[in-house]
């Protein structure tokens, strides 16, 4: 039954030309370096990781991982601001 389908489907396209659909350009880096590095573990335990992605121009992500990487963890106090522990 799927296979029917897909010819019919494949049918209804001959002679149509695809649509090319723009991708966003992924920023590419190679590494950390050494101030970025430096720079993350003097702001990670008393900042949002987000503030700390807006300074360093890189994804909330791969800072977050990089912190993970680095065993940093957000201090005690800033913890209690945000309502835990």
């Amino acid at each position: 039954m799927a296979k029917k389908r897909r010819k019919a489907a494949k049918k209804k396209n001959v002679g149509k030309k695809k649509e090319t659909v723009k991708r966003k350009k992924k920023i590419s880096r190679s590494g950390w370096s050494a101030t970025e590095i430096a720079q993350l573990k003097k702001l990670f335990a008393n900042n949002s990781t987000s503030s700390i992605a807006g300074q360093l121009k890189r994804t909330v992500k791969s800072v977050g991982q990089k912190a993970s990487r680095l065993r940093l963890k957000k201090s005690k106090r800033y913890m209690k601001t945000l309502g835990r522990v």
